[in-house]
């Protein structure tokens, strides 16, 4: 399925085989997830990508061939590839372990063709096995929401109570990490309840919810926020001296101006930027454990303009997920 230009729906194309370059392999797509940064990609919000193009950049597959200097992985392997999908590996934000702040950085379903499709091309520098007992499409979700929610939930620190706020992909996932941790989760929608509501977290519309959060207490809820510029100062609103808004999104809207007192008290705002390979090491280590278990609204992937309209319009439940 091809992008060949923003704002347009995706085009059903037979595209020739891809053949893996140098340290790269060519993966037989079994299933890949639908991410919102998917859609800022196809609506032309995120303005630079590669056209024409393959999105999708949640991609579970097995490796069919290799090209040269790839050693370690045998044909049949299942592995998974994210969002980032190539780094320079010689600048200074690489040479720390921060490859997600590479300059350089090129990105899978859009600088590189992605998983919307039967075979893609991928680094094997970025790409994980996937753990036992995850099936496809269940897998899926773990490459983007899992792993930038899991470094959300990192850069939260160690508090004990968590504020989401939007509750989608992302959020189904990092409430589950939460909880394993014992923290206890607030989530903040636009309606009382959500298609989620059986998971562990104490619902609310945002009022009453902030007012809850904002108990006294010794512990320091952080708030991982998502969904739009608005969201931030009602955030900051809701936490305590010392405590951090989280943004996991790639995109958003614009924030709204606020007082310096929202931001007083060593209140924190800070972004997610992409991930790293430790991210992706030690969160599909930590899932078979808590366990993660993903929530999917499967879609053939000759119905990917479906399943963005549905994401577009808030009609999934969970994650969504293509597959071939």
């Amino acid at each position: 399925m091809v992008l060949e230009r923003a704002g347009e729906p995706l085009v059903p194309k037979d595209l020739p085989e891809p053949v893996p370059g140098p340290g790269e392999v060519l993966l037989e797509v079994l299933a890949c997830g639908i991410c919102r940064t998917d859609l800022h990609v196809v609506d032309g919000e995120l303005t630079r990508p590669r056209l024409p193009l393959v999105p999708g950049h949640q991609v579970v597959g097995r490796i069919r061939a290799w090209g040269p200097g790839v050693t370690g992985l045998s044909v049949g392997d299942r592995v998974g590839v994210p969002w980032l999908g190539w780094t320079c590996g010689t600048c200074p934000a690489c040479l720390r372990g921060r490859e997600n702040l590479c300059p350089a950085a090129r990105f899978t379903g859009y600088d590189r063709d992605g998983g919307f499709a039967e075979r893609c091309v991928a680094d094997t520098r970025y790409c994980f096995p996937i753990p036992a007992g995850y099936p496809d499409r269940q897998a899926a979700p773990l490459l983007c929401a899992g792993l930038i929610g899991y470094r959300a939930l990192s850069m939260a620190g160690d508090a004990t109570r968590l504020g989401l706020y939007g509750f989608g992909a992302a959020a189904h996932i990092v409430i589950q990490l939460a909880r394993h941790q014992g923290r206890r989760v607030f989530a903040f929608t636009r309606a009382a309840t959500s298609p989620l509501s059986a998971l562990p977290a104490r619902w609310g519309r945002s009022g009453r919810a902030r007012v809850r959060m904002r108990r006294p207490s010794r512990s320091t809820p952080r708030c991982c926020s998502r969904p739009s510029g608005r969201s931030w100062p009602l955030a900051l609103q809701a936490i305590v001296p010392g405590g951090t808004v989280v943004c996991a999104g790639i995109h958003m809207s614009d924030i709204p101006s606020f007082p310096y007192a929202s931001l007083w008290g060593e209140r924190r705002i800070v972004s997610v930027a992409n991930l790293t390979r430790r991210d992706g090491e030690e969160f599909l280590a930590l899932a078979p454990k808590v366990p993660v278990r993903t929530e999917v609204t499967v879609f053939p992937l000759a119905a990917a303009n479906d399943a963005l309209a549905a994401l577009r319009d808030g009609r999934l439940v969970g994650a969504g997920v293509l597959e071939p």
